[in-house]
């Protein structure tokens, strides 16, 4: 029998090198995020796992930064633009194996298009870089040992023809890998056997021998998540299914509104001219799966077609929709539903196919055009201040006061170190320092970003919210050592009770020096700098 091999269209290699190279300007100019800051620290504090997620996220972070012992914002998000353009290959030739050639490069041009994704898995460093690199690994895998391809016999399109293969085994590694990427592989997994169980003939790997070594590789692969939360009481599961929804100690009643507003601000998220057919497709998908059950025995061709339906269905529906409902209880971060988004591209894409070509290449232009503007504006208003008011490089005079412009908390490392090293006050304050502390666990993360490169003195947080820094806390060690307090202005309105907060913990604390922040020649913030000598007493933090 022959085989046919698809050929890969040549627009492919546009799509991911177009792509790759607008994120990784995009990764240049942006500054970088509280979230992105705090990653960085994990791979300053390298571990078994974490206090919010398990080690992946610190090994990705820390990539381009340990090879190129540069400290920037791209040198961060190094990590995020590979294995976003490894993963929309992999989701590329997954929608080939599952449909065709063309379905493949539409699912590529809306991964390519699509903010929450781009921005979430192929820019910004996060725990979703490994995450989404695994799962589409994880969905190819499943689309080959569970979908027989669209060109194969007739005869091995029947159910009882179905031999589980060493496939399975894989895909219990690859779901190992996505779990100690993020929290939501788990999620993943679940689906994946929810899968097998309603499907008749994918049911079978459930018995085989292969699921053994799957379950062996899964669970070998977790060895760090179990031996860290093991000698910390296992902390990162109490948080993320307990602590996180405590709030309070008051009930929190479940809102129907905020569940829509939720799955709105999806929409906005994924763009409306992508979010709105997304859910279109996936709405008459689902209908069509449910069609199928109701029918009568199906042939060959017509069970493959559930199957794969069923396949995509299990993959994504669990995390869209169950991180969108979650919404109705408190507030959720865009990226947490967005993995099952990227496996609903597939049944976009496949009824785009169905589109005019007119009317495709219009929406695809359109949508990019849109976009990217969109994010020109932002990355010109982030660096340069475009929208800011009062601004040397204020568009029209610019239309967002400085003081209630939000995106001045994301701080320019840059500008950051290069005050402290043209201050000669600042530079023989860091060297007579045995550490530094701040009172935010990201602002920890901005000030060692900035400063490791001119001084080696460790840098950690004081802070009834302190992540990771409680696990990483070494104030034992300085009892009766020299710091240095750096803190904001915009995050005291009090400096007397900022001095009074930590003035208990040494023998003196006093004010040494103020470092003013600007963009578009305009101040947007002061770095405020004390000098804190003889450490007294130990900082007792919340947790663990």
């Amino acid at each position: 029998m022959k085989l046919f091999v698809p050929q890969i269209s040549p627009s492919f290699g546009g799509w991911l090198g177009g792509g790759l190279f607008f994120r990784t300007i995009v990764a240049l100019l942006l500054p970088v995020g509280f979230d992105e800051v705090y990653y960085y620290l994990y791979s300053r504090h390298l571990a078994w796992s974490y206090f919010d997620h398990p080690l992946m996220v610190g090994l990705t972070t820390g990539l381009g930064w340990w090879t190129t012992g540069l400290i920037l914002p791209l040198t961060l998000r190094v990590g995020a633009l590979g294995l976003y353009t490894l993963s929309l290959g992999l989701l590329y030739l997954t929608a080939r194996h599952l449909f065709d050639e063309k379905t493949g490069m539409l699912a590529l041009a809306i991964g390519s298009l699509s903010p929450i994704l781009w921005i979430a898995f192929g820019v910004l460093t996060s725990p979703d870089n490994g995450l989404i690199f695994f799962w589409t690994l994880t969905l190819l895998l499943a689309a080959w040992e569970f979908i027989p391809h669209r060109f194969s016999s007739t005869s091995s399109l029947s159910t009882a023809n179905y031999q589980p293969s060493y496939r399975i085994a894989l895909i219990g590694l690859t779901v190992g890998l996505a779990c100690l990427s993020k929290y939501h592989g788990f999620v993943l997994g679940a689906g994946l056997l929810g899968f097998c169980l309603t499907s008749r003939r994918s049911r079978r790997a459930l018995t085989s021998p292969w699921l053994a070594i799957a379950v062996l590789l899964f669970g070998l692969t977790l060895l760090p998540l179990w031996v860290w939360n093991g000698q910390n009481e296992w902390f990162s599961f109490r948080f993320h299914l307990f602590m996180r929804f405590e709030g309070d100690g008051m009930p929190n009643p479940y809102r129907v509104l905020d569940a829509l507003g939720t799955w709105l601000l999806g929409m906005v998220y994924l763009f409306p001219a992508i979010g709105v057919p997304l859910w279109w497709s996936t709405g008459q998908s689902l209908l069509l799966h449910i069609q199928t059950w109701l029918q009568p025995p199906l042939t060959g061709g017509e069970w493959v077609a559930r199957d794969r339906l069923a396949l995509i269905l299990w993959l994504s529906l669990p995390i869209a929709v169950g991180f969108t409902l979650l919404g109705g209880k408190q507030a959720i971060f865009p990226a947490w539903p967005a993995p099952g988004f990227w496996g609903l591209t597939l049944l976009l894409a496949h009824s785009v196919t169905r589109w005019r070509v007119v009317i495709v290449r219009r929406w695809l232009w359109g949508t990019g055009l849109f976009l990217g503007t969109l994010v020109l504006v932002a990355l010109l208003h982030l660096s340069v201040g475009l929208l800011q008011k009062p601004g040397n490089f204020s568009l029209l005079g610019g239309w967002v006061p400085v003081a209630q412009d939000g995106s001045t908390a994301l701080l320019d490392v840059g500008q950051l170190r290069s005050r402290f090293a043209q201050t000669p006050e600042l530079q023989q304050a860091l060297a007579n320092s045995d550490f530094i502390f701040t009172d935010e666990f990201y602002l920890s993360g901005y000030v060692d970003m900035a400063l490791h490169p001119l001084t080696p003195q460790p840098i950690t947080c004081f802070s009834q919210d302190p992540r990771g820094f409680a696990f990483w806390d070494e104030s034992t060690t300085w009892l009766g050592q020299t710091a240095l307090y750096v803190t904001l202005q915009s995050l005291h309105g009090d400096r007397d009770a900022l001095v009074a907060e930590f003035q208990p913990y040494f023998q003196t604390l006093e004010p040494m020096a103020e470092v003013p922040l600007t963009r578009g020649g305009t101040v947007t913030d002061t770095v405020l700098v004390y000098q804190a000598s003889d450490m007294q007493q130990v900082y007792e933090y919340p947790y663990p």
